[in-house]
């Protein structure tokens, strides 16, 4: 908790005022059993109504100044633990958004969620009832004991009794239910892991027939977490009546003993009642410091998870001083590059050396695991390379900001991804400032527009979480439409034409072709009839380059490249 606490310097002033009101709100609850006793003593015993009236006036005024400060500090309480979560999540959200693919595979997604979302709320939640009860809590506590040994001594034992046990009883539950916490908040993950997992791939599950699977996978991660929670609720539930128990021995006793110092006369019954109320403030704030205590541990999990985040540097960072860009033409070059994953046992990509240019075509092509899509990564930066340079306009990409470098790439992923809002919206993504002419033209070089027009709403039909409402080929054409409204000058498509059949496909590139002569195209494919007319093709054999050159070259010099082409194509192709 100690490292959230930054989060709350925006919020002093409300902090402090919640405090002195808190304190205000207190003083006044310690007041009211000393006026109690004086109407009691002073008005009931003697008969005096006058008396009554005015210290119930006095109380009626302690009493309106209490509630009206406890509702003041409620609020500035509210205020500061729902803008402290509001921060935390944001923060979270930013270190997330920052972090490369492999500290998303470190962390996990499912985790991240519970993070931003559970746990936050956790912490935020804690932060008010500090702030409402733990800050008042104590002032009662040692209020009440003052005000009740000032009003009879010789109880005062009782409370010393008391006290200990009640402490020692919180101490106890608060040190068993930290594990239990800690065990929880990880199977909330292993859930939202599992439930996850079905819904993003509930057409498998379903193609596979495995839904009964899922059912018990979710079933047993539900029974686990749910076991989870039913002992600390069981844990939850024996220390409220220990303490209610301790509580109400601490009443019988005061009123056993007082009751005999009433009859000789030691005390009156005003003080005796004063007493009893403050035995009741004190206990019960001891109570109310017992349920921070005891959700203090949960927090104190969700809290180290949160920090966790924080404090997870990205791999992938801007250079301290950046290099700057003389001019931005696209022309990318790998030196000798070599990239392992971490903890992989080998290179996935080993001495990869070429060079793109401006208005040439680019192809990368070989067999599945050949390193393609990792080839591509380090070029926008999602990974940076093990040894050698990834280079763009001469410039390391290490050494340039990664905004200024991806704002000249165009970039195709191999799975579509498309977001919740309009085909417009979707599109305008890659240019939030695209005209609609512009918007209108991208979708027309991607062979988008004729199924756009064909919708009923056209350009402004609502797309599904995912694009689940589109087909594969009309996500992959979008996704297609949205790099070529940004304008860039390197264009990377990773194998982002297998879902389209040959005559879209054709039709794309030979449009793209057109709208891409001044730029640097990269294209990653698996069939030879999408790359075979590139000006330069990269033939990939297990994480190397065994081939460079064009099409015709290849077939007479690289094997591998032949083998595909027989594969696809037959032998005709390469006699």
């Amino acid at each position: 908790m100690g490292k959230m606490l930054r989060f709350l310097h925006p919020y002093r002033r409300e902090i402090g005022l919640a405090v002195g009101l808190l304190l205000l709100q207190s003083l006044a609850e310690l007041f009211l059993p000393a006026l109690m006793a004086i109407i009691v003593d002073e008005g009931v015993v003697n008969g005096d109504a006058g008396r009554i009236l005015e210290v119930g006036a006095v109380m009626l005024l302690v009493a309106a100044a209490g509630t009206g400060a406890a509702v003041a500090a409620t609020y500035f309480a509210s205020r500061t633990a729902n803008g402290f979560g509001r921060d935390v999540r944001r923060e979270v959200f930013r270190r997330v958004s920052s972090f490369s693919q492999q500290e998303m595979s470190q962390l996990g997604t499912a985790t991240l969620i519970t993070r931003t979302t559970n746990d936050v709320t956790q912490v935020q939640q804690v932060v008010y009832l500090v702030l409402r009860m733990l800050v008042s809590a104590p002032l009662l506590a040692v209020g009440g004991v003052v005000m009740a040994i000032a009003t009879d001594p010789q109880l005062a034992w009782v409370i010393a009794a008391v006290v200990p046990l009640l402490v020692l009883a919180i101490v106890a539950v608060a040190s068993r239910a930290l594990p239990m916490f800690r065990a929880l908040q990880e199977k909330i993950d292993r859930l939202n892991r599992v439930v996850r997992e079905l819904l993003v791939g509930v057409r498998v599950v379903r193609a596979f027939n495995r839904t009964d699977y899922e059912h018990r996978r979710f079933t047993l991660a539900n029974q686990d977490l749910t076991e989870t929670a039913i002992r600390v609720n069981r844990l939850m539930g024996a220390s409220m009546p220990i303490m209610m128990i301790l509580l109400n021995m601490a009443i019988v006793a005061v009123m056993w003993f007082g009751a005999g110092r009433v009859e000789s006369g030691h005390t009156q019954i005003g003080d005796l009642m004063a007493f009893i109320q403050y035995v009741y403030l004190i206990m019960f704030s001891l109570l109310m410091v017992s349920m921070v205590l005891i959700i203090l541990p949960r927090a104190a999990v969700s809290a180290g998870r949160i920090s966790e985040v924080l404090e997870t540097e990205p791999r992938i960072q801007d250079p301290p001083l950046a290099r700057p860009v003389a001019e931005r033409r696209g022309v990318v070059e790998f030196r000798n590059v070599t990239f392992q994953y971490p903890g992989a046992e080998a290179p996935a990509l080993q001495g990869i050396s070429f060079r793109a240019e401006p208005g040439k075509t680019t192809a990368i092509i070989g067999g599945t695991g050949s390193g393609k899509s990792t080839l591509v990564n380090l070029l926008v930066r999602f990974y940076d390379a093990t040894e050698g340079q990834v280079l763009v306009d001469g410039v390391d990409v290490r050494e340039q900001p990664q905004d200024e470098l991806r704002r000249c790439i165009g970039f195709v992923p191999q799975k579509a991804v498309l977001f919740s809002g309009t085909i417009r919206d979707n599109i305008r993504y890659g240019c939030e400032d695209a005209t609609e002419d512009e918007i209108e033209r991208a979708a027309g070089i991607a062979q988008a527009l004729e199924f756009i027009r064909s919708m009923p709403q056209g350009f402004d039909t609502m797309v599904d979480q995912g694009g689940t409402n589109l087909s594969g080929g009309q996500r992959q054409r979008l996704t297609i439409a949205r790099a070529v409204v940004r304008r860039p000058k390197v264009y990377v498509f990773d194998d982002c034409f297998s879902a389209l059949d040959f005559k879209t496909d054709a039709a794309v590139r030979a449009a793209l072709k057109r709208e891409t002569h001044d730029a640097t195209v990269i294209i990653v494919a698996q069939r030879v009839n999408t790359i075979m007319h590139a000006d330069q093709i990269i033939v990939l054999d297990s994480g190397r380059a065994v081939g460079i050159g064009t099409h015709e070259e290849l077939v007479r010099t690289c094997p591998v490249y032949r083998e595909i082409v027989i594969s696809q194509l037959g032998e005709e192709a390469v006699a």
